[in-house]
């Protein structure tokens, strides 16, 4: 009898031990959730324990196997994997917001009046710093804005300095084109640079007309006078990172790629990301300033959870919008004009072989057909098929035919798609006809490289990933136009587009082992929305909402 009694209680408290249902944070049952695995697979419930995905599967087996802390019945919406921005300007966005807003302008008088308006509602107050020996002075504060195109205009042409000279004597004033590269600038901006009609800039341009300035500046010139400003302060910094963070979350961002950064805002992210106060997680490209290569080069790249820095920043031309990109061919606009590369080929050649040597990424801006030409010829140099560098060409906006092969796996194309329905009201002025259907061509490259990296290179563009899926599958601006799309044979699949913005972008980032689909032992960054984005109607997609984002499990935003 007694062995009796000892046998049932073991099968009993076996019985016990198998039916207990494990521990973990969270929950999310009764949802359509895309995991964007290699199946592209489909599942109804997901597990999350300690920032980590566990386990994915039906509302049964999940349900049963797992008690969390905290259950969340989705009621049938929609969960995908946190969209990456392959390419943007996340700091430049977040400072953008404490600057002059011309985006969307219609007009230069428009422009004026913004900045009229700006300098009224923003007092300029004076920065005084000391100078490290007990003295202080006053800086000059610089009046700065961003977001005007001259094509989006009546007279389609570069405005002057006069308006601002009239206005703003006394007061430095400095407004950069939508693309970054090219700005006009007053006489007192001007003077503060030391810049006169004898000034000559090696991968820039400073224009003269009638023997005078007209206070537009063009790639390097831009540059060069940006020096001139003072170099923002930890607090200016964190502010504009944690605004940018702020609207990022909102749209599903949980990641983003940022191109082109000093090593101050690098310190700045990586505190702010330790002090759990700037959750976004940073992939960040270096600007190869002097700063930068003496230090990371000599140390190495950096690598946490939340940051990653392995990679630099080069510029290979300016943009196609304010003629600096390099192209084989004259403009079709502008006769005897090619653009130009911003610094010579040596330079890319001496740098790639410092990147190869160094372990670090080469992720380099090419919009002309001829900077691509340049640069691919020095990537093949060091990319074999097998190395795993994964350098990228940024933009890879025009290109020649023959150069399609030139990507892969190991030389990723990383694209934006809005950057298409943006430019081709004006795209075919610049490259004629027939160039023009070898740009913007991301399905010939999805083809040739097998993956694309999409991002939106915010605030040249919108920040919107929804706008980044309706360009890249519709091929149409947020209007709907054209009809037909703009060149519909380069459109990417609603699949193929989902993986540009997660697990593509993250291969692009050396990070796909650990984010870009929602898989066991991945974070646990995700992103609940009210559309179906794989099985809506076309005019649905731009209106999408985001109601929930998650990073490592957690709650970041809430609609």
């Amino acid at each position: 009898m007694l062995k009796k009694i000892i046998f049932l209680l073991v099968v009993s408290c076996l019985l016990s031990c198998n039916t207990a249902k494990q521990d973990a944070d969270l929950i999310i049952h009764s949802a359509t959730i895309y995991t964007v695995d290699s199946s592209f697979s489909i599942c109804e419930s997901m597990v999350i324990k300690d920032g980590k995905i566990i386990e994915t599967g039906t509302n049964e087996v999940i349900l049963k196997k797992y008690t969390a802390k905290e259950t969340i019945d989705a009621k049938g919406k929609f969960v995908f994997p946190g969209f990456i921005d392959a390419h943007c300007h996340f700091y430049g966005y977040g400072k953008g917001l404490q600057e002059v807003d011309l985006v969307g302008s219609k007009s230069f008088d428009e422009v004026i009046e913004r900045v009229k308006e700006f300098t009224v509602q923003h007092d300029q107050t004076p920065v005084i710093r000391t100078t490290g020996d007990g003295r202080y002075i006053q800086e000059i504060d610089w009046i700065i804005g961003r977001g005007w195109d001259q094509n989006d205009w009546e007279v389609k042409e570069f405005p002057d300095k006069k308006k601002l000279d009239s206005i703003f004597p006394n007061t430095p004033v400095i407004l950069t084109r939508i693309d970054g590269h090219a700005a006009l600038v007053n006489q007192k901006a001007l003077d503060i640079a030391g810049f006169s009609v004898n000034t000559k800039i090696s991968g820039g341009e400073v224009e003269i007309k009638n023997g005078k300035l007209t206070g537009i500046l063009i790639d390097n010139a831009e540059d060069s006078l940006k020096k001139s400003i003072s170099k923002a302060s930890y607090h200016t910094i964190k502010n504009a990172l944690l605004n940018a963070q702020e609207n990022c979350l909102a749209m599903g961002i949980t990641s983003v790629s940022d191109a082109g950064l000093d090593k101050s805002v690098v310190d700045a992210i990586e505190k702010l990301q330790k002090e759990n106060e700037l959750f976004m997680r940073v992939y960040a490209m270096l600007t190869p300033n002097k700063e930068n290569l003496e230090y990371y080069l000599k140390n190495g790249t950096l690598k946490t959870d939340k940051l990653t820095v392995c990679s630099f920043k080069f510029y290979g031309d300016g943009a196609l919008g304010s003629r600096g990109a390099c192209l084989c061919h004259e403009y079709a606009d502008k006769t005897n004009w090619k653009g130009f590369l911003l610094n010579d080929a040596a330079y890319f050649e001496r740098h790639a072989e410092l990147m190869n040597k160094h372990g670090f990424q080469m992720n380099t801006h090419c919009i002309g057909d001829s900077a691509a030409k340049v640069i691919l010829n020095i990537y093949k140099k060091y990319c074999s098929g097998n190395d795993n560098k994964r350098w990228r060409i940024e933009h890879a906006q025009v290109l020649l035919k023959d150069n399609f092969k030139d990507f892969s796996k190991n030389i990723i194309p990383s694209v934006q798609s809005t950057h298409a329905t943006s430019d081709m009201y004006w795209a075919a002025d610049r490259l004629g006809k027939d160039r023009v259907k070898l740009a913007y061509a991301y399905k010939d490259l999805l083809n040739a490289a097998g993956i694309v990296a999409l991002g939106t290179d915010f605030p040249v563009e919108d920040i919107s990933p929804f706008k980044t899926f309706y360009a890249s599958v519709a091929r149409k601006d947020s209007k709907g136009f054209p009809d037909g799309g703009f060149q519909k044979e380069n459109a990417l699949t609603r699949e193929e587009t989902i993986k540009g913005m997660t697990v593509w972008a993250a291969y692009a980032n050396f990070e796909e082992k650990e984010k870009g689909s929602l898989e066991k032992n991945k974070f646990a960054d995700f992103v609940i929305l009210d559309t179906d984005l794989m099985k809506c109607t076309e005019d649905k997609i731009l209106n999408s909402m985001v109601l929930q984002t998650f990073i490592d499990g957690k709650l970041v935003y809430r609609k």
